[in-house]
């Protein structure tokens, strides 16, 4: 069931949005002025908020730009509902973050299908972002198993040597040494390439093979570690 705050400070004007809400099976959550508003926004994140825009203390743009702002709370769609809807209005709420305007007086048709439209693509965006969230999950193993493949190789082959060396009658120190160096520099390059992806801010991704993607690293870095 999906949650949707409504904030407002006429109660008659909560009630009414309330009681068309639950008949189409919405849980409504509701505050009377903008500090409590904040409050249960926080504390409930709810699906979706329908916030008056003429409060006393602190008004709806202000509580839409706190909303916005937070973190918690940031991808929850904000519909302003005004009778206030100029150009001039419209433009300063869409600026402070707000998804849709709904003008006063609406009708039940309006409201429903504004509503169902922020939940639609709010959920539409989830999907997007959880569908990038894996890619880049997916996209960095591949990354990190390709590119770290190479010295582990190299480290495995030497501690192998190692092994050899030391099973002989008359064992090399510097054929020991020579392979703790080829050990080492896999291991800073293995540092060097975790330490790249830990820095990537934005992923670019290219392909690996036909339906595989992997993370691109900086040129100037490849060309150190190759």
């Amino acid at each position: 069931m999906k949650k949707i705050l409504v904030i407002d400070d006429f109660p008659e004007n909560v009630f009414m949005i309330q009681d068309r809400l639950e008949q189409e099976g919405y849980e409504v959550i509701t505050a009377y002025n903008g500090t409590t508003g904040l409050e249960k926004a926080f504390a409930e994140i709810p699906d979706l908020i329908l916030l008056d825009v003429v409060m006393p203390e602190m008004n709806g743009i202000e509580v839409c730009r706190k909303i916005v702002e937070d973190s918690r709370t940031a991808q929850i769609p904000i519909i302003l509902v005004t009778a206030k809807a100029g150009a001039e209005d419209t433009k300063e709420g869409l600026e402070a973050g707000a998804f849709d305007y709904i003008k006063k007086p609406f009708n039940r048709t309006e409201l429903l299908a504004r509503v169902n439209s922020a939940l639609k693509l709010a959920d539409t965006k989830k999907l997007y972002v959880e569908a990038e969230q894996k890619n880049t999950f997916a996209a960095t193993v591949v990354t990190t198993n390709h590119k770290i493949k190479q010295p582990l190789t190299l480290m495995s082959l030497s501690a192998a040597a190692i092994k050899r060396e030391l099973k002989k009658e008359e064992i090399s120190r510097d054929a020991i040494l020579k392979r703790l160096e080829y050990i080492e520099t896999s291991i800073k390059e293995i540092n060097d390439i975790l330490n790249q992806l830990n820095a990537i801010k934005k992923p670019i991704f290219s392909d690996y093979t036909k339906d595989i993607k992997m993370v691109e690293f900086d040129n100037s870095e490849e060309e150190k570690l190759d």
